[in-house]
């Protein structure tokens, strides 16, 4: 989880948009070590999240950090970064971010595809 110096100082997953000629794969992989410093392997792709207020995509994967490393806040994007459980979600985080996580989690999902309503805000 990664808490954001910007907007709310919410707490949410990283991510960001995709440069020219990158791939959703490469994004992920960028993003994640941009601003927390890891090198992930991305695995398994759990949802394709559009979102019709910006219409955009927001693509979700499960990714592995082989060297077992602690995130640190690599961009001045990031104040804060951490590991959690889904029981221990940091506050404040959108009602958007814990369906995501909850998505990725669950082993018997049954859509990818899934639009995104108006956020609500756990705080």
């Amino acid at each position: 989880m990664v808490k954001h110096s910007y907007g709310k100082n919410n707490w949410d997953l990283p991510g960001g948009k995709a440069e020219e000629n990158e791939s959703a794969e490469e994004t992920a992989k960028r993003e994640v070590h941009e601003e927390v410093g890891l090198e992930v392997r991305v695995e398994q792709l759990t949802g394709i999240y559009y979102d019709p207020n910006y219409d955009m995509h927001h693509f979700v994967f499960i990714a592995n950090n082989d060297n077992n490393r602690v995130p640190q806040p690599s961009s001045p994007e990031i104040l804060e970064c951490r590991f959690c459980s889904r029981d221990e979600l940091p506050k404040p985080i959108s009602d958007f971010t814990c369906k995501r996580i909850e998505d990725a989690l669950n082993h018997d999902r049954k859509h990818l595809f899934h639009t995104v309503g108006p956020r609500q805000w756990i705080e």
